[in-house]
């Protein structure tokens, strides 16, 4: 079509390894008009992101590529380095899904930016300056004029995603490629995010090639969706037609793959496990010499009872104090106020006296592949608590406790002499989870689990989050910022803003007649049981 923006054309990509060849995508072909939205969608590792890195020419030199990929006509994998060079930012930019990795954590933002205009304009000085402050206004950064000289580690993680757009659109790109942009944002941060993306679209006239895993987002953004499996395009169409009528049946497992089945509350008469009254976290900002030191409460007089079996969840917006609390109970941070374990004043106890409590308080993070030691093979990652607190143990009984674990968490034992690297994220999520179990706790923190997992492996986690729960007696505090995966799977909710409970109880109550106007956006943005 002569009005095609972005056409592949029997894409294919290999990446030569000393193993072998990895086939990451496979004869793929599909186009963008201007002003399109066009999502890529399917799980890690359908080759959606290769796809795309493909089109700006940023794969490794490992990678052999072929095919076509043109833009208004012109063949970008012909293109020289020159030429593709001046297209990179001026027509076609990226945002990628974590903006801290992304951003110079050296560098002021208004730097960063000003690199782009200054390579691809020419603007310097006061023009370059003028011309930034304009664009963060735009993307939605408040007081702009001083923002400018901040630092990515001194903006929030929706305002740093802010500023990766501003800087993608600073040339008034034709295309932006924006990959899984959302992920790691909380549910109102996400939607603001996907409005701030609209309004720019309509505004600039720009395409959007969209990479994600959430359909949920899908549904709601992109005029027509892709879909990706094993590196292979297996079907496309526009979006209400795909959703309403899937041919596929790996599509149709990815639009049913949303968490469903309710947990049963737990008899009040149980015992309370965890018993938290007044508790209150505060972090030092800045220390002065001869004025009063700066202060941040994180966390502002909380009281929480959790009864064994229990499984309570903590929602709210980043910075809401959801991670801050959890960690103060299991006293990996410094707090006031009362905690009671097991009936045991556990607020005073210091490192020694924690220790001996450790095995029954484990915890389960966000990032299994930042939390695992890529220098351990899986069995020595799970036996490494065995070695701290059961020294007495030998290594034949070691042995049996990690098997037993990896079991528990249905994988094959023969698999704990592999790296982490060697798993998918799934894999490695329940490598983190068997890690815990193997110490036969009693009690889970769980810190955002399942947030980076596609959400048919987030299904899967979810249901074995729920089997060991009924299986060990397991009695968890579940943190997150998907609404959906805590209604599946908790019993009772805490709704934090700026470290208070704005709203708690039991979770039907909760999600079927939210009392609070927070609670309310909270939901609204959430898109919960969008159909």
């Amino acid at each position: 079509m002569s009005d095609t923006l972005l056409e592949i054309d029997n894409l294919t990509v290999d990446f030569q390894l000393p193993t072998g060849t990895v086939s990451a995508v496979k004869h793929v072909s599909f186009s963008l008009q201007p002003g399109e939205t066009l999502a890529l969608v399917g799980e890690s590792g359908s080759g959606k992101s290769v796809s795309s890195t493909a089109a700006m020419r940023l794969l490794p030199e490992l990678a052999r590529t072929s095919g076509a990929i043109r833009f208004k006509g012109e063949d970008l994998l012909r293109a020289t380095p020159r030429r593709m060079r001046h297209i990179r930012g001026n027509a076609i930019s990226m945002i990628f899904q974590e903006p801290m990795t992304s951003l110079n954590p050296l560098h002021r933002i208004g730097r960063q930016i000003a690199e782009v205009l200054e390579k691809h304009r020419g603007l310097k000085g006061r023009q370059a300056r003028t011309k930034i402050v304009e664009l963060l206004e735009q993307v939605g950064i408040p007081d702009p004029a001083r923002r400018i000289d901040s630092y990515p580690h001194e903006l929030s993680g929706g305002q740093r995603q802010r500023v990766m757009i501003a800087m993608a659109l600073a040339c008034e790109p034709e295309l932006l490629i924006a990959d899984e942009p959302t992920t790691a944002l909380d549910v109102t941060v996400q939607a603001q995010i996907l409005a701030l993306l609209k309004d720019l679209q309509a505004r600039y006239g720009m395409a959007i090639l969209f990479i994600t895993h959430d359909l949920g987002i899908v549904r709601h953004f992109a005029d027509r969706v892709c879909v990706m499996r094993r590196g292979e395009l297996i079907e496309s169409g526009p979006t209400a037609e795909l959703f309403d009528t899937p041919r596929d049946d790996y599509t149709r497992m990815l639009i049913d793959a949303d968490p469903r089945g309710r947990k049963t509350p737990v008899d009040p008469s149980m015992p309370v496990l965890f018993e938290a009254k007044d508790l209150q976290v505060r972090f030092t900002l800045k220390k002065r010499l001869f004025r009063a030191s700066e202060h941040f409460e994180a966390v502002r007089g909380i009281d929480l009872t959790i009864r064994r079996g229990q499984t309570v969840g903590i929602v709210g917006e980043s910075g809401s104090g959801k991670s801050t609390l959890g960690r103060a109970l299991l006293r990996l941070l410094d707090s006031r106020g009362e905690i009671r374990f097991d009936g045991q004043d556990i607020a005073a106890l210091d490192t020694a006296g924690m220790r001996p409590l450790r095995s029954r308080l484990q915890v389960v993070f966000q990032d299994p592949f930042g939390s695992l030691s890529p220098r351990m093979t899986v069995g020595e990652v799970i036996s490494e608590g065995l070695r701290v607190h059961h020294p007495t143990l030998d290594r034949r009984q070691r042995e049996a406790r990690v098997i037993e674990a990896l079991e528990d968490v249905a994988l094959d034992p023969a698999m704990r002499n592999r790296y982490p690297h060697e798993f998918s994220g799934g894999q490695r999520q329940r490598i983190a989870i068997a890690r815990a179990l193997v110490l036969k706790p009693e009690f889970l923190l769980l810190d955002e689990p399942t947030s980076a997992l596609d959400r048919s492996v987030q299904v899967t986690v979810i249901d074995l989050l729920r089997d060991l729960q009924q299986k060990h007696g397991l009695t968890y505090l579940f943190i997150s910022h998907d609404l959906s995966v805590v209604r599946a799977l908790a019993d009772t909710v805490l709704v934090m803003k700026a470290g208070q409970v704005v709203e708690q109880g039991a979770t039907e109550e909760i999600f079927a007649n939210p009392r609070e106007h927070y609670t309310r956006e909270l939901m609204r943005a959430a898109f919960v049981d969008a159909a």
